[in-house]
C-alpha cells in the first residue's frame, strides 16, 4: 500500500509533471514587514499543519518556533490536539527554557480558547493573533511549516503514531542542530543561539536574573 506522497514522490524523480490546480488571481493588496526579534526567546510562533498515516488517519502536527533563532523547540504529533492540549506542551517547554515575550498565532479555536487566554495571563505573556485569512502576518511559522511538509512530511511515509513521532523528532533534531540556514549565515538554529545564551534569562529559585554585561 503507498500513499500520495510516495507517489508524488515517485512523480518528481521520473521527471514526469503533475497536474496542478491554477491559483485564482487575487487583488494586490500591501504586504506587512513584521520586524524582526532582537534576540532569542523574544518571540515565538506556533501553528498547526495536518498529514496522514498509511492507513489514511489524520494527523495533527503543532509547530514551534523561535523567530530570531529559527529553533524549534517541538513538534508534538497526535491524532488530535486541543487547547488544553496547547497548555500542557508549553508548560513542559516552560521546564526546559525561559518563555517569550510573545507568540504569534492565527485564530484557531485552539489558541483563541478560554485555557490557553488563562495561561497566557498567569505567564505575564501576550498572544498576538494575526488577521484572520493573513498567513503572511505570521511569516516565521509559515516558512517553518512550509520546509517541514517538503522535507519531512512529503519525504517519509508513516506507519503509526509512533513511528509518526520518531521520523519527525529525528527531523526537528537535524534541523536544529545541523541544516545551515542562509538567514543565520549559514549557520544552524543552536548554533545561532549559543551566541545569545549570556544575554538570557537564568532561573535562580523562584526569580529569573540576567546574566552576562
Amino acid at each position: 500500500m503507498i500513499n500520495h506522497k510516495r507517489s508524488e514522490r515517485l512523480y518528481r524523480e521520473m521527471g514526469l509533471s503533475l497536474q496542478l490546480r491554477k491559483r485564482k488571481k487575487r487583488a494586490s493588496h500591501l504586504r506587512v514587514v513584521m520586524p524582526s526579534p532582537a534576540r532569542p526567546n523574544e518571540r515565538w510562533s506556533m501553528d498547526f499543519v495536518s498529514d496522514q498515516l498509511v492507513t489514511g488517519r489524520r494527523l495533527k502536527c503543532f509547530t514551534l518556533v523561535d523567530d530570531c533563532s529559527r529553533e524549534s523547540p517541538v513538534i508534538e504529533v497526535s491524532h488530535s490536539i486541543t487547547g488544553y492540549h496547547v497548555v500542557a506542551i508549553l508548560d513542559r517547554i516552560k521546564e526546559e527554557r525561559p518563555l517569550p515575550q510573545v507568540i504569534v498565532c492565527d485564530n484557531g479555536p485552539e489558541f483563541t480558547s478560554k485555557v490557553l487566554d488563562e495561561w497566557a495571563h498567569r505567564n505575564n505573556l501576550k498572544l498576538d493573533f494575526i488577521d484572520p485569512g493573513r498567513p503572511v502576518q505570521n511569516a516565521y511559522i509559515e516558512s517553518f511549516n512550509g520546509k517541514f511538509r517538503d522535507e519531512c512530511l512529503n519525504e517519509n511515509i508513516f506507519f503509526d503514531l509512533g513511528d509518526a513521532k520518531k521520523k519527525i523528532e529525528d527531523y526537528r533534531r537535524d534541523y536544529n542542530t545541523e541544516r545551515p540556514h542562509s538567514s543565520l549565515g549559514n549557520e544552524s538554529p543552536e548554533t545561532f543561539a549559543k551566541q545569545y545564551q549570556p544575554m538570557l534569562p537564568k532561573k535562580t529559585g523562584t526569580r529569573e536574573v540576567m546574566t552576562g554585561p
